[in-house]
């Protein structure tokens, strides 16, 4: 059995920053490359004749994709922290089960997902903030797209159950060889075929199907240790209830991004028209660049924090929680410094449309100042996510998109115009006021879940009447 943990057994044992430099190394990689695809994305695009109502029909249909991919880290993201969580107790079938499981929820969200879209896609495309000039190029992307973003939510599924069973590298390659054939197909699809965005579409379509196939390749391979069997594809509700239990924190996030964005688009339609909406779709590319550093950092801290939660190892889990903080706050730093000092040299990059840089350069410094503060709310979230503590990870991560931004962006656009100010100047604030709000209270809620780095601390599905009950039923 010892030799089938090679690949795990580090995690609670080795130390702690070379593990985390290690998992989230590939991570980071990942989501750079990633975010540099849809960057690329959007350069082609918006130097493209008609190219600043193009990313405006992007940045409409950027919350929709955010719905769907919001379904993969629903299942991915709560499979792999209960895959972690499992390997630190050494029970290979029950995290064989957690695999086929995961399969399962995949297939019938993105059933749902598909349906729905093309059954209803005209009135979605409304709802989010498409206008006369934006509906038939939005529609046109997403057409082609839908296919490729239950693909991706599949290749999120398996990369995050690659991770959480040691191979953060192939997690890595997986996915960056999808991204990488993305740009490829993009330049020839834009500039050589003059596809416009139907030829983006196509090109996230197929090389999201090459990731997936990747991703499939290895848990079929006879070399994974965790890997597709007979027994795993039979439906088992408490595994079910376990992974969307943990997954409900991402979840829920990206469903109310999605929420609130389709009231921002409306907001900054009001305020600014079509331009306003392609200056924060811009802006939000740019700022998710130095995130993507964020995510990644997260991703790798979530198997070694989830391992040593489960093997109970609390001075680990403490040293774990610590770095990932130090680092993602240091990267905060920087964003924060790069929108304030060179902002007009990050929205050049992304078009050369005058009149949208106008706009974008100043609304970058209201999304960005507060960075920072963003990363440790972020990472207070994707923390407790990892060691099974749903509940909490999602109050912190609703904080700043809900329970602040709704109100704060029909409240502060109404007070600057009555004291004579602007009220697309108002939206932009209340994104600055929301990242404040939401650090307090994620500190806060930090602050009562201390217990869990006590060596003495006992998880309550640990606890003897509360035992684990139907998992130990192999």
């Amino acid at each position: 059995m010892s030799e089938v943990f090679d690949t795990t057994q580090e995690l609670g044992t080795r130390s702690i920053p070379q593990l985390l430099w290690k998992y989230a190394l590939p991570s980071i990689i990942t989501q750079i490359i990633a975010t540099v695809y849809n960057l690329v994305d959007s350069i082609f695009l918006g130097h493209t004749t008609h190219g600043a109502l193009i990313l405006a029909a992007l940045a409409i249909v950027l919350p929709i994709m955010n719905i769907i991919h919001a379904f993969g880290s629903l299942v991915g993201a709560g499979a792999g922290a209960r895959m972690s969580i499992v390997l630190g107790r050494k029970d290979i079938r029950w995290a064989e089960k957690i695999l086929g499981n995961s399969m399962f929820l995949t297939f019938f969200f993105g059933a749902l997902f598909l349906s729905g879209g093309y059954l209803f896609m005209d009135a979605i495309l409304t709802l989010f903030g498409a206008s006369g000039q934006t509906v038939s190029l939005a529609h046109e992307y997403l057409v082609i797209v839908l296919p490729g973003m239950f693909l991706t939510t599949l290749t999120f599924n398996l990369s995050g159950l690659i991770r959480a069973t040691g191979y953060a590298t192939r997690s890595m390659w997986i996915q960056v060889s999808g991204a990488l054939l993305n740009i490829a197909l993009d330049a020839v699809f834009i500039n050589v075929l003059g596809w416009g965005i139907r030829g983006a579409a196509w090109a996230t379509t197929i090389s999201m199907a090459f990731s997936a196939a990747l991703a499939l390749m290895h848990f079929i391979s006879p070399k994974s240790f965790i890997r597709f069997r007979r027994h795993c594809w039979t439906p088992k509700m408490y595994i079910v209830k376990n992974i969307l239990a943990i997954g409900i924190s991402p979840f829920s996030m990206n469903v109310a991004g999605c929420l609130v964005v389709a009231l921002l688009n409306s907001q900054l339609i009001r305020f600014g028209g079509d331009l306003a909406v392609s200056a924060y779709g811009t802006d939000n590319r740019i700022m998710f660049l130095v995130f993507s550093i964020l995510i990644g950092i997260n991703q790798g801290m979530q198997p070694i924090a989830g391992y040593n939660y489960g093997a109970d190892l609390h001075d680990r889990l403490k040293q774990t929680f610590l770095l990932t903080m130090k680092w993602n706050v240091a990267i905060g730093i920087v964003g924060c410094l790069m929108a304030m000092f060179i902002p007009g040299l990050l929205v050049g990059m992304m078009c050369d449309d005058p009149q949208l840089i106008d706009i974008a350069v100043p609304a970058l410094r209201y999304m960005m100042v507060m960075c920072p503060l963003i990363s440790f709310t972020v990472t207070n979230s994707q923390f407790f996510q990892s060691i099974d503590k749903p509940w909490i990870a999602i109050v912190t991560s609703l904080s700043r998109q809900v329970i602040f931004l709704i109100p704060l962006m029909y409240i502060i656009p109404a007070l600057m115009l009555r004291w004579g100010g602007h009220g697309l100047t108002g939206v932009w604030l209340s994104l600055t006021v929301s990242d404040v709000l939401g650090a307090v209270l994620s500190g806060s809620l930090l602050l009562t879940q201390l217990k869990v780095f006590r060596p003495d601390y006992v998880a309550p599905e640990r606890k003897p009447r509360k035992e684990r009950g139907p998992e130990d039923n192999h």
